[in-house]
């Protein structure tokens, strides 16, 4: 079994949420995002570091409000930079010397099971690269500016990436000293330094809170669960 150290990169400024906080501040039955999240990896063997990357400001307040809770859960805080990937690129340079493998996972994912997480790490151990990833069943357009479509583009073969996305750690270092102007995930990183990546089925739960329309979903997924069972 490979150790993993986990990167929580949650230092944007979640816009789309309307909230004077970071989103990942907010309530989810009871308990904030953010933790929810961390309790999905704290209780693993295999995990032996967990990063939370936030920005200064969102540092200081998660360690006035949670620092006894995070002290609790080994969970180490890093400083995040202007995008995802300079977050990403930054929690590197702290990532366990003993991990063979870091998982780089969104703050607000926390309805991925135990199985998905189970299933990613062990590709990634045997294949060096893997994310969580669902197949688009919606029919897709590409719409102009104006809102306009433009063109139907066929579904077959796309699939919509999730998290966590899980790496050989000297892998993604190396892809990471690279340029990184413009990507959107981890994967995108690595494909760009030319190594293939698994793609392991997940499920359409693992949902992104991105707006509190979401928050509300995620709560359903959470409280249709059995007792103990993520």
């Amino acid at each position: 079994m490979a150790t993993v150290s986990v990167v929580i990169p949650a230092a944007g400024a979640g816009m789309r949420f309307a909230t004077p906080e970071n989103k990942i501040l907010q309530p989810l039955a009871g308990r904030a995002i953010f933790l929810r999240t961390i309790d999905l990896f704290a209780a693993r063997h295999d995990v032996c570091q967990i990063l939370l990357v936030l920005s200064d400001r969102d540092i200081e307040t998660v360690t006035r409000r949670y620092g006894e809770q995070l002290a609790g859960a080994n969970v180490s805080l890093a400083g995040g930079g202007p995008t995802r990937a300079q977050s990403v690129r930054n929690a590197l340079a702290r990532v366990d010397e003993a991990a063979a493998l870091v998982c780089v996972h969104d703050a607000v994912r926390p309805c991925v099971t135990r199985a998905e997480i189970d299933a990613v790490f062990a590709a990634a151990e045997q294949t060096g690269a893997a994310i969580l990833a669902g197949p688009v069943h919606g029919t897709v357009k590409q719409v102009s500016v104006e809102s306009l479509i433009e063109r139907t583009v066929c579904r077959e073969g796309l699939w919509q990436a999730q998290t966590p996305q899980v790496f050989d750690k000297a892998l993604l270092r190396a892809a990471y000293a690279r340029t990184i102007d413009a990507v959107t995930d981890d994967a995108q990183v690595v494909e760009a330094a030319g190594h293939a990546i698994t793609v392991v089925p997940g499920q359409a739960t693992n949902i992104k809170i991105t707006t509190p329309a979401d928050l509300a979903l995620a709560e359903a997924i959470l409280r249709a669960r059995p007792a103990g069972r993520t």
